[in-house]
């Protein structure tokens, strides 16, 4: 297939080295239950969009779309890559830093958008940090992702996991790896978003997008969870005092 190959033709020597050594570790330490890898059997670039509940869940996210031939580009917060060595490895890797809150903050969407364009996979977390809402339910996003989709009308493919947290919970340093962990992993078809595309400039289509897209990441979860998500989605903006004192 088209992606399969322009994915193996971004595999640098460092991003084979860190994934050689994180998929052993993953098969050693976690048990998979993934569904949904038809869903990224798309020719040409994707934006993968996924649930963030735990530091773990890019290490499961990566693993999941290395092993179905979708070589992932992470947009990673800057401070990442100012850790000595990793930050080096995962900026030779090909992931993206964001720099929040700074005049270089929009660099982040220019290289996602090059990415994607050239048929790689950027990686997104609508939600921009790990979900505040009190039963790991998707939060509202920001509209990073939106805006990246709407600029390249490149498909969107919601991604739900879950059991990263019983690795590392969360805002947790801890570690669990015996026994091992089963990871749920969950990818559905794309979003449409085809509709908006004549309003790619506009806020109001940049805010429809987002919430159609984690109303998608919510319902994959749902399935694995056998649960009924909040009617209303928890608003970080709403919870200030509660964020600012993690």
């Amino acid at each position: 297939m088209l992606f399969a190959k322009r994915a193996r033709a971004r595999k640098t020597l460092a991003y084979r080295f860190v994934a050689l050594i994180a998929r052993f570790l993953m098969q050693v330490f976690t048990r998979r239950v993934w569904r949904g890898s038809e869903n990224l059997e798309i020719d040409g670039g994707l934006i993968v969009c996924g649930n963030h509940l735990s530091n773990f869940d890019p290490l499961v996210m990566a693993h999941f779309l290395h092993d179905h031939g979708r070589p992932p580009r992470f947009l990673a917060k800057k401070q990442m890559f100012d850790v000595p060595l990793f930050g080096a490895l995962i900026k030779s890797a090909g992931q993206i830093p964001v720099y929040r809150g700074t005049s270089e903050a929009a660099n982040a969407l220019r290289d996602a958008e090059a990415a994607v364009l050239a048929g790689e996979t950027a990686v997104i977390y609508p939600e921009g940090t790990l979900t505040y809402d009190p039963g790991l339910w998707p939060m509202t996003g920001a509209t990073g992702a939106a805006r990246l989709a709407l600029a390249t009308r490149v498909p969107v493919i919601p991604v739900a996991q879950w059991g990263a947290q019983n690795v590392i919970p969360r805002w947790s340093k801890g570690l669990k790896l015996i026994p091992p962990q089963t990871i749920y992993v969950t990818a559905g078809p794309a979003v449409d978003l085809s509709d908006l595309y004549e309003r790619g400039t506009e806020l109001s289509a940049f805010v429809e997008a987002t919430e159609r897209i984690m109303a998608a990441i919510t319902k994959l979860l749902e399935g694995i969870r056998g649960e009924t998500a909040p009617a209303e989605r928890w608003d970080r903006r709403n919870h200030r005092e509660e964020r600012e004192g993690r």
